[in-house]
């Protein structure tokens, strides 16, 4: 019986909406440190950085005609995927957390200002292929 309960709570918690963590608008000021290198929005071209439309659920190191470091490239080929959490780490420290990448952004020190920059991200669609 108490494994069925727990089934049942493990079900309804999978069915819950996901809550949606940081403030997209706030994300887009902070997102303002990220644009000397970084472009977003209709008509993003890469720059130092390759452009973040649809960065949140991309294989690392795979926008087109982007010139990625090796590491980038490994890490993706070895699966890392843009998820929110993955991102978070890596805003935090992308030196730790993919070493040998080419981002020379010490990172965001602020839990706020990687939940809210996350969050303005995922409001940018990947652009057409």
């Amino acid at each position: 019986m108490r494994s069925l309960v727990v089934l049942i709570g493990a079900l309804l918690a999978s069915a819950a909406p996901a809550q949606e963590v940081g403030d997209a608008a706030a994300g887009e000021t902070v997102f303002k440190k990220c644009m000397a290198c970084h472009a977003v929005g209709e008509g993003a071209r890469n720059k130092v950085g390759p452009v973040l439309n649809g960065i949140v659920g991309r294989q690392a190191g795979t926008f087109p005609e982007y010139r990625y470091s090796p590491a980038m490239v490994k890490a993706g080929e070895d699966g890392l995927i843009w998820t929110p959490e993955e991102l978070a780490k890596y805003l935090l420290s992308p030196k730790e957390s993919v070493p040998g990448n080419k981002m020379a952004f010490a990172g965001l020190k602020e839990q706020a200002d990687i939940d809210n920059v996350i969050a303005y991200l995922a409001t940018l669609p990947a652009p057409p292929q």
